[in-house]
C-alpha cells in the first residue's frame, strides 16, 4: 500500500471527536512533517504546518479535523446510558450502531445503541428514534458497573465504522467530513515538497478543531495567523440520491469535480482566479450558492481581523453525518490538483480588493 493511502486509512479510522481531536492531529502531523518546515499547535489542538516561515505575504489552506460524536449525559440505575450530541450527530441512525466510549483511564470501552425488537413494537404507533429514547448498552447491569468501566457523565462516544472502498470509485466511512479535507491539504503539501516548489509566500497548512460546534478552531487560529488569503476545503451535499430537492439544495454530483461556492463570505476576485485556473488546467468543477454564510470555516477566516480574502473548495459527499459518508476518488484528486494550481500560480502581494 502506498504511504499516502496507508496514512489515509490510519487517519480516517482513528476517532477525533470534537474537543478530543489530539490523536488524529498527531497522526496528521506525523505524516505532514517531512513536507513542512515547522509546526504551530494552539492550546485547543489546531495543528498548523508552516512552509516558508517569515514571508510578509501569508496564505492559508485549511480543513477541519473533528468529527461528530456523543456525550454521556445520564446513566440509569440499570446501567443504560443516555446521551446528548457533540456536534450534529444524527439520532435517527443510532439504533443498532456499535460505539466506542473513550474513557480517560481505561481506554476504549465497547458499546451499542440498543433498540426494541420489531416483534414487541406497536406498528400502529411506531416510535421513532429521538434523543429522548436512544440509549447505549455496554453490557452492564448497574450504574456502578458502568462507572467501574471508567464511564461517567461527559465521556465521549463515537460510532465504530472503518474506511472502505465501494465499486473502486468511492471511499466510504464515518468522518470523511472533514478528515478527507485534512488528507487533501496534506497531499498538497507533499506534492509541493516532492516537486521542489519554492513558494514566494508563507504557506500555513491548517487542520482546525471544533468546526462541528460552530467553527471555533478556525476562529481562534485565524486571529493568530492573520493571513492575507485563505482557501478552505470542506464537504458539501451530493444532491443526486433520493430525498434531495435540487431546487432548494442545488445540483451537485459526486464524480464531477469540487464545488466552488458563491456567497458574501467568498471573495469574488479570489474565486474567479480559482475558477480560471480550473478551466486552464482542465480540472472539472461545479458551482454552488450560499445564503448568508457558507456554514464552513471559510466564514471564520473571511470575517477575522480586518477581513481576509477567502474562498471555499467543497468536496461532494453523499450521506453526510452518517457512518457511510461517500466521496469519489476523482473529486479528491481534483481538489488536490486545484489547490496545487492555485498555490503555484499565486503571486506574493496579490491584492484581491474590488476597488483600489
Amino acid at each position: 500500500m502506498d504511504k499516502n493511502i496507508e496514512f489515509l486509512y490510519k487517519y480516517l479510522n482513528n476517532a477525533s471527536p470534537t474537543g478530543f481531536e489530539s490523536t488524529g492531529q498527531q497522526i496528521w502531523l506525523d505524516y505532514l512533517k517531512p513536507y513542512i518546515d515547522e509546526t504551530i499547535i494552539d492550546v485547543y489542538g489546531t495543528a498548523v504546518g508552516v512552509i516558508n516561515a517569515g514571508k510578509e505575504y501569508k496564505v492559508v489552506i485549511e480543513a477541519h479535523s473533528d468529527e461528530i460524536s456523543w456525550f454521556v449525559n445520564y446513566i440509569t440505575d440499570s446501567g443504560y446510558i443516555y446521551v446528548r450530541r457533540n456536534g450534529g450527530s444524527d439520532h435517527q441512525i443510532a439504533p443498532s450502531m456499535r460505539v466506542n466510549l473513550h474513557t480517560r483511564k481505561k481506554g476504549i470501552v465497547k458499546g451499542i445503541f440498543g433498540w426494541p425488537a420489531i416483534h414487541v413494537r406497536d406498528n400502529a404507533k411506531e416510535e421513532t428514534p429521538t434523543l429522548k429514547n436512544i440509549f447505549i448498552d455496554v453490557g452492564a447491569a448497574s450504574k456502578a458497573e458502568v462507572e467501574e468501566m471508567g464511564i461517567h457523565v461527559g465521556t465521549v462516544a463515537t460510532f465504530e465504522d472503518g474506511l472502505m472502498e465501494l465499486n473502486e470509485k468511492f471511499y466510504v466511512g464515518r468522518a470523511l467530513d472533514n478528515r478527507m479535507g485534512g488528507y487533501i491539504i496534506a497531499e498538497v503539501a507533499r506534492k509541493l515538497k516532492e516537486n521542489k516548489v519554492e513558494l514566494p509566500f508563507t504557506l500555513y497548512v491548517v487542520n482546525a478543531v471544533q468546526e462541528e460546534i460552530g467553527l471555533r478552531g478556525s476562529e481562534m487560529i485565524s486571529r493568530r495567523l492573520k493571513p492575507d488569503v485563505a482557501v478552505v476545503v470542506d464537504v458539501t451535499h451530493d444532491t443526486q440520491s433520493p430525498m434531495y430537492n435540487k431546487v432548494k439544495d442545488g445540483d451537485i454530483a459526486c464524480g464531477k469535480g469540487p464545488s466552488l461556492t458563491y456567497g458574501p463570505a467568498v471573495q469574488n476576485n479570489l474565486l474567479n482566479m480559482i475558477m480560471d485556473l480550473a478551466e486552464e488546467h482542465k480540472i472539472p468543477f461545479q458551482r454552488a450558492a450560499a445564503t448568508r454564510s457558507t456554514g464552513t470555516d471559510t466564514d471564520s477566516f473571511a470575517y477575522s481581523a480586518e477581513g481576509v480574502a477567502s474562498a471555499l473548495i467543497s468536496l461532494p459527499q453523499k450521506y453526510m453525518h452518517t457512518t457511510v459518508e461517500m466521496c469519489h476518488k476523482d473529486d479528491i484528486n481534483a481538489c488536490i490538483e486545484l489547490y496545487y494550481a492555485f498555490l503555484t500560480n499565486l503571486k506574493a502581494g496579490t491584492d484581491f480588493r474590488y476597488i483600489k
